[in-house]
């Protein structure tokens, strides 16, 4: 609106609204939508609302704001975009001839479930097809390469589901691809998929933005994989270095990654007006430097999703990582003071991973981290029954009822609303011991303890 001119002929004004308050002049023979489009625009809201006086009177789009009754220094409230578009359609009173169009229809959740059996179908078509041979072999590559080809095509409505699942369809391709029935070379084989899917969600990445915290994610963990699986077979390290690393990387990322989900841009935290203070800015401040301070509501929920998207991809790759690493762990250190040392580790990440996912608030991410933790544990009770014989099923159902009488109990004080800070203290401080003692039994499982007491015998 104009800014200048004499007061005398101007109103000075206050709209709150769904985007804050700004303060605007305008003409006296402005109408209520004017007004509108400007606190509109200011707020960068996506329609003009309808503007309603202090006794709750909606003013008329069209008449001066003069003959409404307001004058300098009145208080004005700003009713939501989508209302005023909804009465403007139903033919009541409207603050413009702007309105909301109907927005594109997003996947639901539906299509999110079918999205992970396809990728959990491409990891086993992977699998199954690098033991085949002759003309099933070569077909499995073929599918697995054209399914990854169709999330290059940033079309239609469930592009970013195809998007997220087609890396998934690369790494596969290349595991069956270069499989070849050697232990020692299944960690490089796993890096080198890894690089592929990192590689096919970079492409992706170029064409489409919609599902870019995914795909950073795939990036991230692709490449560092990739870059840990070839080091340790440049330095002839045995895989269960790789997989201990990479069970206390996925413990550590369970508590990492949401100190970056949030992002928000530096404007909307810093008047930067104040940083940069000149003797022109002295001088003269600018009109409406208030407005532009103004964080808009959807800049908020924008953050929001974005960081909500960001730990769910966070999430899956730790049950990723942690679900495939255990088992491999606990099968590649064979050797009598190893084992017990990747024993340890994988009580210990499963543990921590357990008592991080209490501090998560999006239930998505918390089950994935107790789906991880239940794996690692999973994985070493397999063990150890392997172990123990017949004469550990004994000791494993006592163990079993008693850890069902505890959850019995505390479920039901749970249920009867009690909460306490107390525990609370105890699982942060539990947490923490266990990630130390986990970072402690890496060292073992990893086999630098037995290095060093072999070369001490040596000597």
């Amino acid at each position: 609106m104009a800014s200048g001119g004499s007061l005398a002929s101007s109103l000075a004004l206050s709209v709150h609204g769904p985007a804050g308050v700004v303060d605007l002049v305008v003409p006296q023979d402005a109408a209520a939508v004017d007004l509108a489009r400007e606190y509109a625009a200011v707020a960068g809201l996506s329609a003009a609302p309808a503007l309603v006086t202090r006794s709750g009177r909606t003013l008329p789009a069209d008449q001066p704001l003069v003959d409404a009754g307001v004058v300098t220094g009145d208080l004005l409230a700003a009713t939501d975009p989508l209302f005023a578009a909804a009465e403007h359609h139903a033919g009541g009173s409207a603050a413009g001839d702007q309105h909301v169009g109907p927005r594109e229809g997003r996947p639901g959740a539906a299509s999110a479930l079918w999205v992970t059996v396809a990728a959990a179908a491409a990891v086993l078509a992977g699998w199954l097809g690098a033991r085949s041979d002759g003309l099933s072999h070569q077909m499995v590559i073929g599918l697995l390469a054209a399914a990854a080809l169709t999330g290059l095509v940033p079309v239609g409505r469930y592009a970013e589901r195809r998007a997220v699942t087609a890396p998934a369809f690369a790494a596969a391709a290349a595991f069956a691809y270069g499989w070849e029935p050697v232990p020692e070379r299944l960690p490089t084989l796993i890096g080198t998929a890894a690089l592929f899917g990192a590689v096919t969600a970079g492409v992706v990445r170029a064409l489409d933005r919609r599902a870019d915290e995914a795909l950073k994610v795939w990036m991230v963990g692709g490449i560092g994989l990739f870059l840990l699986t070839t080091v340790a077979a440049l330095l002839d390290r045995e895989p269960q270095v790789v997989w201990a690393v990479v069970l206390g990387v996925g413990m550590l990322a369970a508590r990492f990654v949401p100190m970056y989900a949030i992002d928000v841009p530096d404007h909307y935290l810093l008047e930067l007006d104040r940083l940069s203070v000149s003797a022109w800015s002295a001088r003269a401040q600018p009109p409406g430097r208030r407005n532009r301070t103004i964080v808009p509501a959807s800049a908020v929920s924008n953050v929001a999703e974005k960081g909500a998207r960001l730990l769910l991809a966070g999430a899956v790759a730790v049950f990723v990582a942690t679900a495939l690493a255990a088992p491999l762990l606990l099968t590649a250190a064979d050797l009598p003071i190893d084992h017990g040392g990747a024993q340890a580790l994988v009580l210990f990440t499963g543990a921590a991973l357990l008592l991080a996912a209490r501090s998560y608030r999006y239930a998505a991410a918390r089950t994935l981290l107790r789906l991880a933790g239940l794996a690692c544990w999973a994985a070493l009770l397999a063990t150890l029954l392997d172990e123990w014989g017949p004469a550990g099923l004994w000791t494993l159902a006592l163990v079993a009822v008693v850890l069902a009488a505890v959850l019995v109990v505390a479920a039901v004080a749970t249920g009867r609303g009690w909460r306490s800070a107390w525990w609370s203290r105890r699982a942060e401080v539990a947490e923490g011991l266990c990630g130390a003692a986990a970072l402690a039994a890496l060292v073992v499982a990893t086999g630098l303890v037995r290095s060093l007491w072999e070369s001490g015998i040596s000597v």
